[in-house]
């Protein structure tokens, strides 16, 4: 069965988007961690306060994906402020490719 689908035209079309959608996902994965700012406690039940930084002016639908972690209290330039977060939670808000850095809120 293998084989007929390796041979196929369709079948190599498919296997090369699987890999493709495998290989993102990896990249996504083991990129998320270098965006997080040092000194986050990585575990813990002790929410924290970040700022997400995009590389554009954030929309609904980003501020919308954010809110899943925690609550957003503003939003200014290219910076989201999201309160609340649980510390395990900072590499799901790190992973998607338009963040580009989380850091604590300075006060």
């Amino acid at each position: 069965m293998w084989r007929a689908v390796v041979r196929s035209r369709k079948g190599r079309v498919v296997a090369a988007i699987v890999a493709g959608y495998l290989v993102w996902q990896g990249w996504l994965t083991l990129r998320a961690p270098e965006k997080i700012a040092p000194g986050f406690p990585r575990t813990g039940v002790s929410p924290v306060d970040v700022v997400v930084t995009l590389p554009f002016p954030p929309e609904r639908f980003h501020v919308l994906a954010f809110q899943r972690f925690g609550r957003v209290s503003g939003a200014e330039g290219n910076r989201v402020e999201l309160r609340g977060v649980t510390p395990s939670d900072l590499t799901a808000i790190a992973r998607p490719y338009w963040v580009t850095r989380v850091e604590p809120i300075s006060r």
